[in-house]
């Protein structure tokens, strides 16, 4: 075994788990969870049957990841956030259809936010914490609010870009190209 679990921690055995990865305290990943390498899985974070999780992902205490969620590379998700996976949830419909989520590479998804099912969320996007995502959102956008709406868009370090699509930060300059997707022009 090349990575860590907490001897609280319920690691099912058909789970794959990356090498370097830490799973702490009361986590639990079933069958058939696919998570890479150099993870960092906190304190009381529930991994479904078949959910698939990249490398260098950081989950924080309390998050669900239900059947049906992608995580790629690279993605933070922020304490106690939670995903969804069915539309019309009822305790006595067993046949419920999963609706599958991707949370792209770089995203980053605030505490306590709620990520509806069926929707993409953008590369190196950000979601601010407590937000409710109903609606797929894009590359670099910066989400708030319930419902999320697009306020601005976030440079791939994570600050916010001004008015001209330049990072103040880093000062890479971003533009919009003809399908009104934000890209990198300057690193």
């Amino acid at each position: 075994m090349n990575y860590f679990v907490h001897p609280t921690a319920e690691v099912s055995d058909r789970a794959v788990v990356g090498e370097d990865t830490k799973v702490w305290n009361d986590v639990q990943i079933r069958e058939n969870a696919h998570i890479g390498y150099n993870c960092v899985i906190s304190k009381g974070v529930y991994i479904d049957f078949d959910v698939i999780i990249g490398n260098n992902v950081k989950i924080q205490n309390g998050v669900n990841l239900y059947h049906g969620v992608t995580i790629e590379d690279d993605v933070f998700l922020g304490p106690s956030m939670t995903f969804t996976n069915d539309f019309y949830p009822r305790a006595f419909n067993s046949e419920f259809e999963v609706k599958k989520t991707l949370v792209k590479k770089g995203a980053s998804i605030g505490a306590n936010s709620t990520i509806i099912c069926g929707i993409v969320i953008g590369k190196y996007a950000m979601i601010g914490a407590g937000s409710v995502v109903t609606k797929n959102v894009p590359d670099y956008a910066l989400v708030v609010g319930n419902p999320g709406k697009i306020v601005g868009y976030v440079c791939k370090c994570g600050t916010k870009l001004n008015e001209n699509f330049l990072c103040d930060l880093c000062k890479i300059q971003y533009k919009k190209d003809s399908k009104n997707k934000l890209i990198v022009i300057d690193e």
